[in-house]
């Protein structure tokens, strides 16, 4: 027989849920129960892959505190995860114990919203238990609050052994009608894979990276008709599009970091005056770097000089405030 326990709190030293499940642990280990624990807070950047460790689980425990308000974001976290990747047909003959205790108030809300959504999974609901802990200390140091938990592991591990049957809820029958969630055409093995994968940060961003290469590479192909190509013809658009902005003076260079022929352009504002021209100048307020085609982008409309600053894709060095006076002098996206 084996007990996972899902604890999600913040991991703190005088939390009372983790003395409670410590207790708890110890009492089912004594039954030659094999316990497991997950601390969410540990698990946060792998928490959508965590539903994969119910397979092998006859019983779970689901322990949480309430600092001020609900059952935290670490809990919500795994049972969206349950809802999205888990194997329902499994978490179907899961048994589970709510175990919430509150520092503030609202641990008897939370043990019923932690019920509530195992019965929503389609799991199996057993007697778990609550209480407020302002001092942890005089829990730890109660005998009358040992014995408590004493029985409610006991009945815990009753429950599941003995498999005691449960009446229907009727939180069931109404998700079974109104709120089914999209299936997915995908195998178990590959729900399982696409978790994993959903959860790994240098996944997801190595397949950011690889759809930028791709989109590039079919962008240079289909030709980029609206490409300028230039210095001189930057300038040109730059003067064109230019709006005279009411006390700003300012001196602009721009480099490209990916086309060493193309010589830098320098944007001289003075108020309602603008003078754009190709060419290497010293003595600039502001001084950017992009690529090529982050500029043709910001050119052509599709983005700002503020928003690609935020992105990452140009560089600056300077007054921040003179690079947004930059999206007010060249209003290129109102095209």
């Amino acid at each position: 027989m084996k007990v996972n326990i899902y604890y999600g709190g913040r991991g703190i030293i005088d939390d009372p849920t983790l003395f409670v499940i410590s207790q708890i642990t110890a009492v089912l280990q004594e039954l030659n129960v094999k316990v497991q624990q997950y601390n969410l807070y540990e698990q946060r950047n792998g928490i959508t892959a965590l539903p994969n460790t119910l397979k092998d689980a006859d019983g779970i425990i689901l322990a949480s505190t309430v600092e001020w308000y609900g059952i935290g974001g670490y809990m919500m976290q795994f049972l969206d995860a349950c809802w999205l990747y888990g194997d329902k047909d499994k978490i179907k003959t899961i048994y589970m114990a709510p175990v919430v205790m509150s520092t503030t108030h609202g641990e008897r809300e939370g043990m019923m919203s932690l019920a509530a959504a195992w019965e929503m999974l389609g799991g199996l609901p057993c007697d778990g238990m609550c209480g407020y802990i302002a001092d942890t200390t005089k829990l730890e140091n109660s005998s009358e609050y040992a014995k408590i938990i004493d029985k409610k592991a006991e009945n815990i591990y009753r429950t599941i052994n003995q498999k005691m049957p449960v009446f229907p809820a009727s939180n069931q029958a109404v998700i079974n009608k109104v709120g089914v969630a999209k299936s997915i055409d995908l195998t178990p093995q590959e729900s399982e894979q696409l978790s994993e994968y959903a959860s790994d940060d240098k996944y997801v961003r190595k397949q950011k990276e690889d759809l930028q290469e791709l989109a590039s590479i079919f962008r240079d192909k289909m030709g980029q008709e609206d490409s300028l190509g230039s210095s001189e013809e930057y300038v040109k658009t730059l003067n064109k599009k230019f709006t005279p902005v009411a006390g700003v003076a300012a001196k602009y260079k721009i480099n490209f970091s990916d086309n060493s022929k193309l010589k830098p352009i320098i944007i001289d504002v003075d108020n309602s005056k603008c003078e754009c021209r190709a060419g290497d100048e010293e003595g600039a307020d502001v001084v950017l770097t992009s690529d090529q085609r982050t500029f043709e982008d910001i050119l052509g409309g599709r983005l700002s000089f503020q928003r690609a600053f935020m992105a990452g894709n140009i560089k600056m060095k300077g007054d921040f405030k003179l690079l947004r006076s930059m999206d007010q002098f060249f209003d290129l996206m109102a095209d």
